[in-house]
């Protein structure tokens, strides 16, 4: 059986979201087939830990030493939403060690992390994103220049976070810098988008032994102005899988979706989140490239619609 290392945790405020999701992977890996262990990665620790006890991760070689007996991983499934999971780092330091794992490349694990620059590089591919302008902290910020490229309102947004920590909808110009402030403290730049009317859907998508596969499409649908941190962990939205969407248009996003994944050269299960507009053109909004995975999630939901038990998706 293959020892596998289901990490978790985090160096962000989605740490409490990446431990559900471990325990969800964990809770559901074949056990004919894997030996996982989960092991806690944060500021503070590096850590196995078991119904036994808890024991320090060597980072020399990704080990740890149990009763005496040197335990070696043989692959690592990364749980861990924001840094260092999801933006490369981790995935570096796996390369350096010879452990294989579940995500993307590190560097493209690096560039998908970066909202906006993702965006304008999928552009180039003539993928339809909103129009942005970015933010670095040293910059000068002319609003009336700003809000003439995208408009009000717009979103202001971390460009290196998730779980819409940071994210403000702005509705007038006097709201702006506050809104810059507020994403900063989450991330260190900041996108300011394009505020597109029209419906959120989302599209899974994975690659397997026969290519790469789209999940079903799950249409968003929230109580509040947007997707956002309240709506999507305390029960404020409600997600339809299958989204009622026409065959032309479900085809087209699940095509666009795994289009974008090939482009990137992607590995293991990825979500995009896309805005559907009014004239019903999808516009890719951003790549989770460690999507949620606790019973609350997105993705098990569209597993089960068809009829993919989570074992054989992990």
């Amino acid at each position: 059986m293959k020892k596998v290392a289901v990490i978790e945790g985090g160096y962000s405020k989605e740490k409490s979201i990446s431990i559900k999701s471990a325990k969800t992977v964990f809770d559901n890996l074949d056990r004919t087939k894997f030996d996982p262990t989960r092991v806690l990665i944060d500021e503070n620790e590096w850590t196995a830990y078991d119904e036994d006890g808890r024991y320090s991760i060597d980072k020399n070689d990704f080990s740890f030493i149990k009763n005496g007996d040197k335990n070696n991983f043989e692959y690592a499934f990364i749980l861990i939403h924001g840094t260092p999971g999801e933006d490369g780092k981790l995935q570096g330091y796996l390369d350096m060690v010879g452990i294989p794992y579940n995500t993307s490349s590190a560097p493209i694990m690096a560039l998908t992390f970066q909202k906006f620059h993702c965006n304008q590089f999928l552009k180039n591919f003539g993928i339809n994103v909103p129009e942005a302008v970015l933010i670095k902290p040293d910059d000068d910020i002319n609003e009336e220049e700003t809000l003439k490229k995208v408009g009000l309102p717009c979103f202001v947004k971390p460009t290196d976070a998730g779980s819409s920590f940071g994210v403000s909808k702005v509705k007038k110009e006097s709201d702006l810098l506050p809104a810059i402030k507020g994403a900063f403290n989450h991330g260190s730049e900041v996108t300011i988008e394009e505020n597109i009317e029209g419906r959120e859907v989302t599209c899974g998508v994975f690659r397997n032994s026969e290519g790469i596969k789209a999940l079903p499409i799950t249409e968003i649908l929230t109580e509040n102005e947007y997707f956002d941190y309240d709506a999507k962990y305390h029960g404020k939205s409600k997600e339809v899988t299958p989204a009622e969407l026409d065959i032309f248009m479900t085809n087209k996003i699940k095509e666009l979706t795994i289009e974008i994944y090939g482009t990137l050269g992607m590995r293991g299960i990825v979500r995009m989140d896309y805005i559907l507009s009014k004239d019903k053109v999808p516009f890719l909004i951003e790549i989770n490239s460690v999507p949620g995975m606790s019973k609350e999630s997105i993705i098990p939901q569209m597993a089960k619609v068809d009829n993919i038990e989570l074992s054989m998706l992990f």
